[in-house]
């Protein structure tokens, strides 16, 4: 069984996706929570830890990528990371890129069939990629043409661990809700960010930050 928040402005939609996919016994997905704005999604999201969330890119408060930067850390957290999968009447080029770099795992439009979409929610919850056929050549064009160093020997240098502590602290979040999030313990969050500075031979978090940020990792 996939657990699945719905994350769409319009109620009448959210009622119609739950009919459709909701039937547990037949589709094999429980919806756990809903939301209508960035605010409601990210609450219930923490609330509920579902296995994917079915996520609009066009919503009150900030959007669908709103939605992915505070979620930030719960897409990394090594047990059980919650996956998104946006869900959206738009098949614009600049929305689908966008979500994809803030985080998801896939996107559908909402012209997709019932079976289609319950087969998409089981594929991104064992963390597969899935797009609506048209929609995938936006993002490998995307990709394809990011100027990237195929090497970087700096962040090989750290574990998952403290990549995604590096990540968490260039965003911004205090020790505190690092460990929250992680599951961890502030002095193991503690560890990890001296390890990290150490080994990039950093001062402080605001040089880390900029690190981060230089090489996109924010």
């Amino acid at each position: 069984m996939v657990r699945v928040v719905l994350v769409d402005d319009h109620r009448m939609f959210r009622a119609g996706v739950q009919a459709e996919i909701g039937r547990t016994e037949t589709t094999g997905v429980q919806v756990v929570g809903e939301a209508g704005d960035v605010d409601q999604a990210v609450s219930v999201i923490q609330a509920t830890r579902p296995d994917v969330v079915l996520l609009d890119v066009h919503l009150p408060g900030g959007g669908g990528v709103e939605v992915l930067r505070r979620s930030a850390a719960i897409m990394a957290a090594q047990e059980a990371p919650v996956r998104f999968l946006a869900l959206s009447v738009s098949d614009a080029a600049e929305d689908v890129i966008g979500v994809i770099r803030g985080g998801a795992r896939g996107y559908v439009t909402k012209t997709i069939t019932g079976s289609d979409l319950v087969d998409a929610i089981f594929r991104v919850s064992e963390d597969d990629a899935v797009f609506s056929p048209r929609l995938a050549g936006f993002v490998l064009d995307a990709f394809a043409s990011t100027d990237a160093s195929p090497v970087d020997e700096d962040l090989d240098r750290l574990t998952q661990r403290e990549r995604q502590v590096l990540r968490l602290i260039a965003r911004g979040y205090a020790y505190k809700e690092i460990g929250k999030q992680l599951f961890i313990s502030v002095k193991t969050v503690e560890s990890h960010v001296s390890a990290v500075l150490r080994k990039l031979q950093l001062s402080n978090r605001h040089e880390l930050t900029r690190w981060a940020t230089a090489r996109r990792l924010v």
